[in-house]
């Protein structure tokens, strides 16, 4: 299992005092010291809102790439539906030369709505706009030279699209929510899946990601090809009521605020203990508890060969984020390779 850490580089929601530019150096310090305690990957999010960072994330890779070795570097999740299949390619393409071959986008179509306005999309296009984006971008992975032609951007008709990645192909994850369409989708198309589960139980995916893995094999395609990967708001600290403490004030503020957009209702410290609990889908305690949670969540989704933490959702300072991806790094890692070696050995 690959473990890892995405980011949305979260910055005003909390009225932390750090100017952007402190928020996005320290970011690239937190890349720095993952890669060097052996995480497998960090990713960066992409949002075009006030309280994040993140609405260039391939640049923030970028600068990453020039200070790591080892780590991979990916998007969480890129937000396709508003992007230019062509350019969105030379930019990961780029970030894998830069990288030595450790670059890897996530695509979707984004869990908020302001990048349609932005760019001037019609939200009635969100799912159409999605697919034909996703069909040039895989087209444009496999040929140097594509003829193709769609409703949302004027006709390639042979050009070359460069420059070309190191690695062949260049990874492309499908990142989904609770669409049975998109995991039906990433099946058929024989793509890994990184499944956002950020509330409720984690068990309640396991009817989709058994949709996604019978549409792909159905569609041809090896178990090596149908992967899953997990995308989960977490955080670790030295105990579990240090980290729930932690991360509730932040989060409680963040879903509370977004709640007020979606209609949710107001975040109570009742229902954030009910998600941290043994069932609930936040991955939050202290390093033997968070352990044993993932290894559940595995074990009831059939397997799952990535975990990434999001911890952003708290606004945390940055000792507490750099001191939990130590945690994550040197603690929790190690031991859930351990622990699934053992098991594929039994």
């Amino acid at each position: 299992m690959q473990v890892g850490i995405d980011s949305f580089a979260a910055w005003d929601d909390a009225g932390l005092t750090i100017s952007p530019s402190e928020r996005l150096r320290k970011l690239i310090e937190q890349i720095e010291y993952a890669d060097k305690i052996g995480l497998d990957l960090f990713g960066i999010g992409e949002h075009h809102r006030k309280e994040f960072l993140d609405s260039a994330p391939t640049v923030i890779l970028g600068a990453a790439a020039a200070r790591t070795k080892n780590i991979r570097l990916t998007s969480a999740v890129t937000v396709l539906s508003a992007s230019d299949p062509v350019r969105l390619f030379q930019e990961f393409a780029t970030l894998d030369l830069l990288s030595q071959g450790r670059a890897e986008m996530v695509v979707g179509r984004g869990s908020f709505i302001e990048a349609f306005p932005l760019f001037g999309l019609m939200l009635e296009d969100y799912d159409s706009l999605f697919a034909e984006k996703l069909d040039l971008l895989l087209k444009i992975r496999d040929k140097e030279h594509i003829r193709w032609s769609g409703k949302y951007r004027p006709p390639l008709r042979g050009q070359g699209i460069y420059p070309r990645p190191l690695q062949d192909p260049l990874p492309i994850w499908i990142g989904v929510g609770g669409t049975p369409e998109s995991f039906v989708r990433a099946g058929q198309l024989g793509l890994p899946l990184m499944v956002a589960i950020i509330g409720g139980e984690t068990r309640s995916f396991k009817p989709l990601i058994d949709l996604y893995r019978k549409s792909g094999k159905q569609a041809g395609h090896s178990d090596d090809q149908l992967k899953v990967g997990v995308h989960s708001l977490g955080y670790v600290a030295e105990s579990t009521k240090q980290a729930a403490d932690d991360f509730f004030p932040g989060y409680a503020h963040t879903m509370t605020e977004i709640g007020k957009e979606r209609g949710w209702p107001k975040m109570t410290r009742a229902h954030f203990e009910e998600q941290i609990g043994p069932q609930g889908a936040l991955i939050i305690g202290d390093p033997a508890e968070v352990i044993q949670k993932i290894i559940r969540h595995s074990k009831t989704l059939d397997g799952i060969s990535r975990i990434t933490f999001m911890m952003n959702p708290a606004s945390l300072p940055h000792e507490k984020l750099m001191n939990a991806t130590e945690l994550i790094g040197k603690k929790v890692a190690p031991a859930l390779r351990e622990e699934l070696n053992e098991n594929r050995n039994d």
